[in-house]
């Protein structure tokens, strides 16, 4: 199958590279040619100066850029992909953006004979890099089963949600959760640690029991430390964590603790922590 992957940013890089490393033959675009020819020096495949080059005659053109305004340009633009791409052919989106842009990609698609699917992504660099992504799928279900089985290339668990848009918002969803739980967890050890607690002994009793997650496992060491220069950036948690408050002010739902936990993160950015892991909130609790 020919495939074509637009974005080769720390999780594009390392999935187009599992792409080609499963036999598929792939051409990427990214806007830093240099990228581009750094990974055709790596994998086996072809790179295009513009995305709508990259996706002429492919069967599945992946894109993982920053924002609703790069996925229109790189989709919607003069040179994007939908400019190169045929009917018949999938457009699949593995931005963090909005369901709005996902809603109006599917109908602009659908109207060129283009399959859509709105396909965020969760397990951050290290599960791009693992190929053990989590991705979480918008759109029509003959269209999910096409594809489905060339992005279980790099990922572990690949779920339909809903119609064009409902991957976005499961990903907001999942963004939600991680928000709070992070917190709880900042807190718990700042708690321990001005207790006098062996924090080890106390993460090793807890993490058997209801409090266990993700995080408390992954992270509970480094945030103790202090050490916060890997993992998923503050600056992108917040993006993400603003296109579901937006989204809340659609629906009506209501994210106090969401709400809250932005403005956390807004004051690890003041601390110098654009760039830290999310696991950061700890920062601003630390004397």
């Amino acid at each position: 199958m020919r495939t074509a992957f637009i974005g080769l940013g720390v999780m594009g890089y390392p999935m187009a590279g599992y792409l080609a490393k499963s036999g598929q033959d792939v051409v990427v675009y990214n806007r830093t040619s240099s990228k581009a020819e750094e990974w055709r020096g790596k994998f086996s495949g072809s790179s295009a100066a513009t995305p709508a080059e990259a996706a002429k005659g492919a069967d599945i053109v992946f894109t993982c850029v920053g924002n609703d305004d790069d996925v229109r340009e790189v989709i919607l633009g003069e040179q994007g992909a939908l400019a190169g791409m045929s009917a018949g052919s999938i457009l699949v989106d593995h931005t963090t953006a909005s369901a709005k842009l996902a809603r109006e990609l599917d109908a602009v698609a659908e109207e060129k004979g283009i399959g859509f699917l709105d396909a965020p992504l969760s397990g951050g660099q290290a599960g791009a890099e693992n190929g053990q992504l989590t991705i979480m799928v918008g759109g029509d279900n003959n269209v999910f089963e096409r594809a489905r089985p060339v992005m279980g290339c790099y990922a572990k668990a690949i779920t339909l949600i809903g119609p064009a848009g409902h991957g976005q918002m499961a990903k907001m969803v999942n963004q939600i959760c991680i928000a709070g739980v992070v917190q709880g967890v900042a807190e718990g050890l700042h708690f321990a640690k001005k207790s006098d607690l062996d924090v080890a002994k106390v993460i090793e009793a807890i993490s058997k029991g209801a409090a266990q997650s993700w995080q408390m496992d992954n992270r509970w060491q480094t945030m103790v430390n202090g050490e916060f220069e890997f993992g998923f950036a503050v600056d992108w948690m917040r993006k993400d964590l603003a296109i579901a408050l937006a989204e809340a002010k659609e629906n009506g739902a209501t994210l106090e603790m969401t709400e809250l936990v932005d403005r956390f993160y807004e004051e690890v950015q003041e601390l110098g922590g654009k760039r830290w892991d999310t696991s950061s909130l700890i920062a601003r609790l630390q004397e």
